[in-house]
Formats: structure tokens, sequence, C-alpha cells
């Protein structure tokens, strides 16, 4: 199993220089990847629930610039406020960047206040989704057109530049049977959220029933506060190792202390990270 970290992004007054210097200690200490959540405009303060003040794609190319091997990612990016066109080019953009290091995790988005005042139809969001993911993945295998699909459509006149060494793989986050269809249908990696190891466990045999035998089955967890003890969150981990997540991204809590708790983490887990 590899062990990932989600950043903390939930506070407007944190500077930007932390998620640098957390992003850096993730990699010295081994971790596999570090990933950011998005909200665009919620519709209360950024926090536990809504994380995401800083806009990911920007922050990533920012973290490929200071770091040379942790996976960079998304977790996860509400597609269906992304122009697709233009996704395309900022993913490609991060893929030559990061030296391919970049994984675009993407989910429909369940907050139909940010649908409403961004104008998108919350209803559509998942075909919408799809489609997105689909025309991604089209422009970075042929560089161009013809393409044709409900939205939009060029012909073979349209280039598209840079075209990624490999195509972008994509994360597909979500529990629902639509999620893990999507995973099974155009993505490479799954993460659950808020599962037990043994809810995660049926849902991931539910994903290899939907015909996503070739897609790797992660989970995110979190530590949120020192009262919980590294003992037990060591097990917990260790439970996702034996439930047969792939990769466990994790979240430790508020600014104030993540790194604390990350290196302590990293102390009791040393065989599930790079050199351990």
């Amino acid at each position: 199993m590899r062990l990932h970290v989600i950043l903390p992004d939930e506070s407007a007054t944190m500077p930007a220089s932390r998620l640098v210097e957390l992003a850096q200690e993730a990699e010295t200490l081994g971790f596999a990847g570090v990933w950011l959540p998005d909200h665009v405009l919620p519709p209360a303060e950024y926090g536990p629930v809504y994380g995401g003040v800083y806009e990911p794609l920007t922050t990533l190319a920012h973290l490929a610039a200071v770091t040379t091997r942790v996976t960079l990612g998304t977790s996860v990016l509400v597609l269906p406020l992304r122009e697709p066109l233009v996704l395309a080019k900022q993913a490609a953009t991060l893929a030559h960047l990061s030296g391919g290091r970049f994984v675009l995790g993407v989910g429909t988005g369940w907050e139909a206040y940010e649908f409403e005042a961004a104008g998108a139809d919350f209803a559509a969001r998942g075909a919408r989704t799809t489609e997105a993911l689909r025309l991604v993945r089209r422009l970075h295998t042929r560089g161009g057109g013809p393409y044709a699909d409900d939205v939009r459509s060029f012909d073979e006149r349209a280039v598209f530049q840079p075209v990624p060494a490999a195509p972008v793989p994509f994360l597909i986050g979500g529990n629902s049977d639509a999620a893990l269809r999507r995973a099974a249908r155009v993505g490479e990696m799954w993460q659950g959220v808020g599962l037990s190891p043994e809810e995660f466990t049926a849902r991931r045999a539910r994903l290899r029933e939907l015909g996503g035998e070739h897609v790797s089955a992660g989970v995110r967890d979190h530590w949120n506060d020192d009262a919980r003890p590294v003992g037990d969150v060591a097990r917990r981990v260790r439970d996702w190792d034996r439930a047969g997540a792939e990769d466990l991204g994790l979240h430790f809590g508020p600014v104030e202390g993540f790194g604390r708790r990350m290196r302590t983490l990293a102390a009791r887990v040393p065989e599930l990270l790079s050199g351990g």
C-alpha cells in the first residue's frame, strides 16, 4: 500500500509557503504523493467541510517546481464546474511541468449551491463528468480533432499541445455505483471516502463486478487531532493495508500540528513509506 498526504487547504490565513514546506517534508519522509481538494464557491467558510482555498491545479504546478518524486494530484477536482478543453490543457501542462507525476482526481460534486452560482447543471453533473474525461483523454492521446459529443465538436484542423508522454491518469472519487461505473469505464484509480475497511472491501468488490479489474482501489482517511493516539492511527493504517487498499490518502487535520502528526505517524509505519 502507498501512503499519501492530503495537504491542509482549509484556512484562508495559511500562507502558500506552508504548503510548500509540508509537500517537501512529505517527500522527504517517503510519502508517495501530495494531494489538494477543490471547492470554487462554497456557501460557507472554508474549513473541514469545504477545503480548497488555493486553486489546486495552479498550486500543484507551484509544488511541482519544489519537489522531485511525489505524485501530485487532486482529491478531488469538481469536474463539472470546469471547462473541459481548458482542463485538458492544464492537465497536460502539469504533466510536463512535473515530469509525468500528475494525477487528475475528479468527482461530480455534491454542493448544489456551487452549481447554481456557477450556472452549471447539477442534475447533469454525472454525464458531464464522464463526457469531459473522455474529451481530455482523447486530446491527451490524439493531439487534436476530429471530435464530437453532445456539447462541442471540432474537425481535424484542431491542434492540441502539449501532448503528454503518457495520458494523465484519472482517479475517480466517490462511493456510489455511478462513481464505480465511471472508474471502470474511464479511470485508472478509484478513491473511496468516509468508508470503514469493511465497507471499502465491499465497494472494491462492486468495482470489480462492474468491470473495474484494471482500476487500482484506494481510500481517504484522517487523523484530525491529538486526542487520538498515534498507535490507534497506525493500527487503522495497517487495517487499510490488510483490507487491500492500494493507496491511502491521509489528512492530518488543521495546519497547526499537521506536520508534527505527519512525522509522528511516519515514524510508526516506516515499512509503508518509500525506503521503509
